[in-house]
């Protein structure tokens, strides 16, 4: 089964969800919610996250997760399993309760974290369960619309983005999050890449440089494709032969060329096809030998500033990034 990558690091804001298994239910009275919220204030008192955010449904939640030290994989596990443990103990069952691990989508919050946290306060009201947002038991929106003191939910972020004056921010709060009442509103999960990242153009390329080669290509990551940058390899030998100043066909056929040990350096530090693929489009005797130029070159890299320095000009001239310039 496919399994979400996760990156993790201090100061990271994410959106957090997990599902019942089978979709069934996982709430099913008022001291199983507030269990829920017992354990979630636990762990933010072990592992020091802030909640800006939540939601409990009947077999899912949303959370908004800020991690000063980092720590949400254990923040979650914590939380998850404890339910779980307490679950199984009062319905006298065994196995898991939710369906697989907890999804976490590492977000922006100068871009997203305010419209994402009215898509989470919404939900009861999408769902019909109740009419207004503020109708809701289950969710952190009466924290802060009402203002009075709630020790689990950090509300002076978003707050803060609407006004310095704290009556007049939960009343711009308020408006902002009801006029998407009879409405459909727009949904900014829509706009995750690659399963985990939601954020503008320069937010993702940073949570891509954190993103470690060897973690991206497991057979077992969803989503792997997308988050490998697709290179077009006519595109990668235009460029690569207009930087040489050779012709396409010269890139390919001498294969002592200073060009065609950067053409496989490139297509196979930011491409999304693999060494096989590779050693077709430039004639290689194995499989192993792109791996070898690569190698050769980067060590070639090292030594040589200016080429090191042309070699980021052209990748950035040509490379995309979901069918945008990188």
């Amino acid at each position: 089964m496919a399994r979400p990558l996760r990156v993790e690091f201090e100061g990271a804001m994410y959106h957090v969800t997990a599902r019942g298994n089978e979709r069934k239910k996982i709430f099913s009275s008022s001291r199983d919610y507030e269990k829920f919220l017992q354990y979630i204030s636990d762990a933010r008192e072990k592992f020091r996250f802030l909640l800006h955010a939540y939601v409990l449904m009947g077999n899912h939640y949303h959370l908004i997760i800020e991690t000063p030290e980092g720590k949400l994989s254990r923040a979650m596990h914590y939380i998850n399993s404890s339910y779980t443990t307490y679950t199984n103990i009062k319905r006298q069952r065994c196995g898991h309760l939710f369906q697989g691990r907890f999804k976490a989508i590492v977000i922006d919050k100068e871009s997203y974290l305010l419209e994402l946290s009215c898509y989470v306060h919404l939900n009861p009201v999408r769902a019909k369960m109740v009419a207004t947002p503020q109708a809701y038991r289950y969710s952190s929106y009466r924290a802060y619309i009402q203002g009075a003191a709630d020790d689990l939910i950090h509300t002076g972020t978003i707050l803060g983005m609407l006004s310095g004056k704290a009556k007049e921010a939960r009343e711009r709060y308020r408006q902002f999050v009801e006029v998407g009442v009879g409405d459909e509103p727009g949904n900014p999960l829509d706009k995750v890449y690659g399963g985990m990242i939601l954020g503008n153009e320069r937010f993702i390329r940073g949570i891509l440089q954190l993103l470690k080669d060897k973690e991206v290509e497991g057979e077992e990551i969803s989503n792997r494709k997308d988050l490998r940058r697709g290179l077009d390899h006519q595109a990668v030998l235009t460029a690569v032969s207009a930087y040489f100043r050779v012709n396409r066909d010269d890139v390919l056929a001498d294969r002592r060329s200073l060009a065609r040990r950067a053409f496989v350096y490139v297509l196979k530090r930011y491409g999304a096809i693999g060494n096989r693929e590779i050693c077709e489009l430039v004639g290689c005797a194995s499989v192993s030998a792109a791996t070898k130029i690569c190698l050769a070159f980067e060590r070639e890299l090292k030594v040589n500033p200016a080429l090191r320095a042309g070699i980021k000009v052209l990748v950035e001239q040509f490379s995309t990034f979901k069918g945008r310039p990188l």
